[in-house]
Parts: structure tokens; C-alpha cells; sequence
């Protein structure tokens, strides 16, 4: 059947009117939604955004000497996506030509082939993929020979230590997020920056051809820091100690220099130690900075810090004498007894210090009652927090009075039933040192501007610390303190060359709750010189071999002597004078009182 002409012509038109339509239809979409499609689709494949990485501000030590910086290295990546496309165009099958790129890029990098592979099957339109990190130059003109399509470099800033371990608990270590321990946590936000970014034109192959400047956010660096540390004296610090802890078998230790007048805190130490630079290869334990974060139990070490109290409120002198009477004394109540190292009979105040008798502090403790040993200790804000800039501090423990019972008169005398962090027990000698001010220990003494400037920290005067003793009784105290090192229990902590003030300890150290005899923490607090104090040191040993030696003063104090020699010595410190002797009245009630002793140069030879 043939259809009437005008039939054929009316189905022409509407055919055509139906193409004239769908082209319409099409145009309509492409000048549209289409449009913003392919648009991005474009650039998608015309632009990259890449990161722009903020350099992470470096540390410096007082003197400016580089503990922590940031070097830029090289890294690789791979645009998977566009790999693949580029694959498809060559006429290639995207799935094997991949895999043999794979396999020659990750030769290069000493990388997996297949770990890499199944991480661009899960991101298969991923953009941007790290492939291998620190790049040498060597080994980036190896891959640019291989060209293969989609693979690029970026820079990648990578954290750099260049001390090695020294300062490794101060500063921390970072990771890819951030800081992990110490002022690199403390202080990320000031150090890290603000990363940026770009977005760059790319040529077919991929390579870069122009970056708008609407397209191109600048990286915010990092802030410099500068710390109080000094370097040398932090390595003679380490160095000590680690000498202390491996000769006494110890398990571990610390160590902490101050500077009495500004707190600044010169050195700080754990061990063992750690590598900040990889962080990852030691356990958390290591990395834990005892010196701020673990109180202990100081035992004589605290004596100082209840007597010079009782001198201020004169309750007591330093020529009075206690009736000692051998090595053992009934506390008064119940079957509580009292031990002394040795039998002494009499003790001047002077010597129950030099001498460590604890039955003589005993005797003043029962005399000042727990509201004055109470009182005592929190004038020296044991039991809070020093506020030093590192995280995780201890406050330490002094329990409120309401918890003191008949028994701890006795405890608190002997150092147990409270408990301070070696920076806390520095913190407390600095009073001694200084006329009595207790000051506020800092690890930040301020930021560093790109052109070098150092922007200080906000910092208390001198004059607006507390005054805890009296200037006299500070004086006082620091000249008792220096014969425990003439002939006391500090002898083998004495030098030839400056008069050093301190007090030893030696503490049961409790384990799952109970004491025994073969754990001790052994443990002096001093400093030095005498006339004109520059530096205070605390070194505490934990749980030396008991076969060795377990003394303060065998084990604690010639660790500290050294240091503070070593200290005063790189410091250009004169050497000090000879030491006055005590006045008349005490030579007359000092036990064994021999002027001969006070000459530095003879070897001293007794030990606590």
C-alpha cells in the first residue's frame, strides 16, 4: 500500500521536527547542566590541587644552638586516575600497563608492588597517592627516566633532631599528626603552622604549566621556639647520669639543673633515653618524662625543707642539741621505732642535717606537730603543680591535714608519706640558693622571628616570688648544707675546686603497695657555689643494685657533684674560696668537729 503524498510529507516533517527538537533539547542541556559538567569534567583533567606543606617551626636552646629543625625532602605519588587514562588513550589495557609501571617505580623505592597495587584498586579515582617519602637525588632521576604518565613529585618537610637523644624527653618527637610528647605536643599549634595549597594548569602529560594567583594559598610556617635548655650542660647532665644508672645496675633515673634566680631550667633529664628523630622505636615508658610526671617518695632529701620552718619560727637552733642516744628511739606510743644508719649519742640541730639523723628530725617534728610540718611543706608548694611548660606535670602528694594521723609526724620527718617529682624537689632547694625566694621553673624563654629576633616570653620578676624563709635562714641553711659534702653523708660529692651545698636521701621505694629492702631510691638535692649560687641540681636513681651500693651518697651524690663542676666549669665560674668555718659556739657541740676537713684538696673518703 502506497501512502498519499501528503501523508509521506506530513511524517518527514515531524521526523524532522522530532531531530530539530532533540538537537534543541541537546544544545539546551549543553548551554546548562551539561555545561557545568564537562566544565569540571575539564578541570578535572586539566588542573591538579596539590598541598602546599607548612614548615614546622624549629627549637633552639638558650644559646641558639639547633635541637629541632625541618629539612625538605622529596616525595613521589601517583595519580591513578589519570595513569589509567593516559594508559586507555595509548591504545594499552589500563590493568597490566599499571601493574608493570608499578613494578618499576616501586623497584626504585624499595616498595612493595602489590601493597602499593591494592591501594589503587580501593582509590581507583584517587587524585593524589604517596608513594614513597626522603627521596635522594639519585633515585628521583631514575624515575623521571622511566616517564611514566601520572607519576610526580611534591615536597615533603621532614622533622630533623640533630642532637640525636639529647633532650629527647623535652622535645618529643612528632608524627604525622603532630607533636607526641614534650614542647612539640606542648606547643604544636605555635610550631606546626597552617598548610596551604595550589592549584596548578597541567599539560597532557601532566606537567605543570601555570597556577593562577586566585588558585595559590600560601603555607603559614611554623613559629621558632627558643628553650632555656643549654646544650652542653643538658649532654653533662646525660652523660652523668647515665654513667650513675649503668654503674649502680639502677632501672632507670633523673636529673634536673636550674638556675636558682630565674628558674630557667637549664637541664632535664630521664633514663634511659630515647631517639626523638623515631619515636616509634621505643615504648611508651621510655619516652615518659619521669622529672615532671612521676612523683616519688624523697625521703631525706625533705629534711632541708622542715628545718629551715623551724628556724623561722624559732622553734629550734642550729646549736641545740638532741639527745640522740644510739641508733634505735621509741617514737613515744605504741611499738614504733626509730632508726639511725649510725649509733650517734648527742646531735647539734647542725649535725641531725649533715649527719641525716633521723631521730633527731624525728624529735623536731614531734615539737612542731603535724600543723607545722603541714605548713612547712605547703610553704614550699610541695603537692602543686610547678606550671613548668610540659605537659602531663604531677602536682606531687601532701595529703590534706584532716588525714594525718599520730604516725605521720614521723613519716613526713623521714621523707615518706608525700610524694615530689625531682623538678619539684630543684624548685625547693632554689630557696636556699637565693635568699629565699621560691621561683617558678620555665622551659620557653620565647619565640624566634624569621630575621632572628627573639620575642621573649612573659616572665615574673625576681622580687614577686614568694619569700618562704627568711634571707638569714636561707643563708643559714645553705651553710649547714655544705658539710654534708665537707662531713656529712655527701663526701664522695665534694670538689677540689668549688663549695658545693646539698642533702643525700636514701628511701625505701614501695612496690604492689608494700616496702622491702631491696628496692631504694637514692636521691641528692644541692647545688653550687656557695658564695654566689648559680646552679641547683636534683638526681634521683631509682632501685640501684642493693649489692652495689643503695646510699644517696654513694649512688645519687657524686653523679650530682660532677655535674655541678662540669657545669660551673663550662660556665667560666671562678673557683671558690676557702670555706668558713662554723662559729665557735658550734664548733663546740659539732660531732668530731677537725678544721683540717674543710681543705678541699684532701680526698674525702666517707659515704653515707
Amino acid at each position: 500500500m502506497v501512502l498519499p503524498s501528503s501523508i509521506r510529507a506530513s511524517i518527514v516533517f515531524g521526523l524532522l521536527v522530532c531531530v530539530f527538537m532533540a538537537l534543541l533539547g541537546r544544545v539546551g542541556y549543553l548551554q546548562s547542566w551539561g555545561a557545568q559538567k564537562n566544565i569540571a569534567r575539564a578541570e578535572r583533567q586539566q588542573y591538579q590541587k596539590e598541598p602546599l606543606y607548612a614548615r614546622r617551626g624549629s627549637i633552639f636552646d638558650r644559646n641558639g644552638m639547633l635541637m629541632a629543625g625541618t629539612v625538605q625532602s622529596q616525595s613521589v605519588f601517583i595519580d591513578p586516575k589519570f595513569m589509567r587514562q593516559q594508559f586507555r588513550a595509548e591504545g594499552l589495557d589500563p590493568g597490566p600497563a599499571m601493574i608493570e609501571a608499578i613494578k618499576k617505580l616501586c623497584a626504585l623505592v624499595e616498595r612493595d608492588w602489590r601493597d602499593l597495587q591494592a591501594t589503587l584498586n580501593d582509590r581507583p579515582d584517587a587524585r593524589f597517592i604517596r608513594v614513597a617519602d626522603n627521596l635522594d637525588e639519585r633515585t628521583m632521576q631514575e624515575i623521571e627516566k622511566l616517564d611514566l604518565p601520572g607519576v610526580g613529585f611534591t615536597p615533603f618537610n621532614v622533622r630533623y633532631y640533630p642532637m640525636g637523644s639529647i633532650a629527647a624527653h623535652v622535645l618529643g618527637g612528632v608524627n604525622a599528626d603532630g607533636g607526641l610528647e614534650g614542647v612539640e605536643l606542648k606547643f604544636n599549634s605555635l610550631l606546626a603552622g597552617r598548610d596551604g595549597s595550589k592549584r596548578t594548569l597541567k599539560d597532557a602529560r601532566r606537567r605543570p604549566i601555570f597556577v593562577d594567583a586566585d588558585d595559590y594559598i600560601p603555607a603559614q610556617h611554623g613559629r621558632h621556639l627558643m628553650l632555656t635548655l643549654d646544650a652542653n650542660i643538658q649532654s653533662i647532665v646525660e652523660q652523668e647520669l647515665a654513667l650513675a644508672c649503668e654503674k649502680f645496675k639502677a632501672r632507670c633515673g633523673e636529673a634536673v639543673v636550674l638556675d636558682p634566680w630565674t628558674g630557667d631550667v637549664l637541664a632535664l633529664a630521664n633514663y634511659p633515653t630515647f631517639n626523638p628523630q623515631v619515636p616509634g622505636e621505643s615504648k611508651a615508658e621510655r619516652r615518659l618524662n619521669r622529672t615532671v610526671v612521676v612523683p616519688y617518695e624523697p625521703g631525706s632529701t625533705l629534711k632541708p625543707f622542715i628545718v629551715a620552718p623551724a628556724l623561722d619560727a624559732k622553734i629550734t637552733r642550729p646549736s641545740e642539741v638532741f639527745p640522740i642516744n644510739g641508733p634505735a628511739w621509741p617514737a613515744g606510743y605504741g611499738r614504733r621505732i626509730i632508726r639511725d644508719v649510725h649509733g650517734y649519742q648527742r646531735l647539734a640541730l647542725w649535725d641531725v642535717l649533715v649527719k641525716s639523723s633521723n631521730i633527731g628530725m624525728c624529735m623536731l617534728a614531734q615539737r612542731m606537730g603535724n600543723n607545722g610540718l603541714y605548713s612547712a611543706l605547703t610553704s614550699f608548694k610541695f603537692g602543686q603543680k610547678t606550671g613548668i611548660e610540659l605537659p602531663g606535670e604531677d602536682s606531687g602528694l601532701v595529703n590534706p591535714l584532716k588525714r594525718w594521723n599520730r604516725f605521720s609526724t614521723e613519716s613526713i620527718a623521714q621523707g615518706y608519706e608525700m610524694r615530689v617529682t625531682p623538678l619539684q624537689l630543684a624548685r625547693a632547694m632554689t630557696v636556699f640558693a637565693n635568699g629565699g625566694r621560691l621561683v617558678d621553673p620555665r622551659i620557653v624563654k620565647g619565640t624566634v622571628t624569621d630575621d632572628g629576633r627573639v620575642e621573649p616570653t612573659a616572665r615574673v620578676a625576681f622580687s614577686q616570688f614568694p619569700q618562704v624563709t627568711d634571707p638569714a635562714t636561707s643563708d643559714q641553711m645553705r651553710r649547714i648544707l655544705c658539710d654534708v659534702l665537707v662531713r656529712g653523708t655527701a663526701q664522695r660529692a665534694r670538689s677540689s675546686k668549688y663549695n658545693f651545698f646539698g642533702k643525700t636521701g636514701t628511701a625505701h621505694s614501695a612496690v604492689n603497695g608494700s616496702y622491702n629492702e631491696s628496692n631504694y631510691t637514692s636521691s641528692f638535692v644541692g647545688g653550687g657555689p656557695y658564695e654566689n649560687p648559680r646552679l641547683v641540681v636534683a638526681v634521683v636513681i631509682h632501685d640501684p643494685d642493693k649489692s652495689l651500693a643503695h646510699y644517696g651518697g654513694t649512688v645519687a651524690a657524686p653523679a650530682a657533684g660532677k655535674i655541678l663542676e662540669r657545669a660551673l666549669t663550662y660556665l667560666q665560674v671562678p673557683a671558690s674560696p676557702d670555706l668558713p668555718l662554723p662559729e665557735p659556739i658550734l664548733q663546740d657541740v659539732l660531732y668530731a668537729f677537725d678544721p683540717k676537713v674543710y681543705n678541699r684538696r684532701e680526698t674525702a673518703s666517707t659515704a653515707e
